[in-house]
């Protein structure tokens, strides 16, 4: 049994080469061994977001805090409520941030996924039509 205790974690700033605005990130590295999964704790600050990515294993993110904006590749941005979970397939291309109004975190569960990352989420795609749930 492992413990992560949250106030006794380092956080550290998100890349800006895989990030658009501020997030925090505080590492819950090997989880679980079989399958590996890493979790991560997430706080964007309002209209932050990941750039575009894809992992090679499931994805799933559970929001705690405030509202957060999503797109799948092809589809209408999304946005989710604290307490829905999102789950992104493997080779899934997306991204992921706090709605403009304010901020918000989630916790990432990454299982058996490395990260591929590609192009920043432009304004334009940013702000398109959101929908909820």
């Amino acid at each position: 049994m492992k413990i992560f205790t949250l106030a006794t974690l380092d956080s550290e700033p998100s890349d800006p080469n895989t990030f658009v605005g501020r997030a925090r990130l505080t590492r819950m590295s090997d989880a679980a061994a079989h399958p590996q999964t890493n979790v991560y704790r997430v706080a964007f600050e309002a209209g932050a977001r990941t750039n575009w990515h894809s992992h090679t294993g499931p994805q799933l993110l559970q929001i705690v805090d405030g509202t957060c904006r999503f797109q799948k590749d092809g589809e209408p941005v999304r946005e989710a409520a604290v307490g829905d979970l999102i789950s992104i397939e493997p080779g899934e291309r997306h991204w992921h941030g706090a709605a403009p109004g304010g901020p918000m975190t989630h916790v990432a569960v990454n299982i058996d996924a490395t990260t591929s990352w590609y192009a920043p989420v432009t304004e334009k795609e940013y702000v398109g039509q959101a929908q909820s749930g």
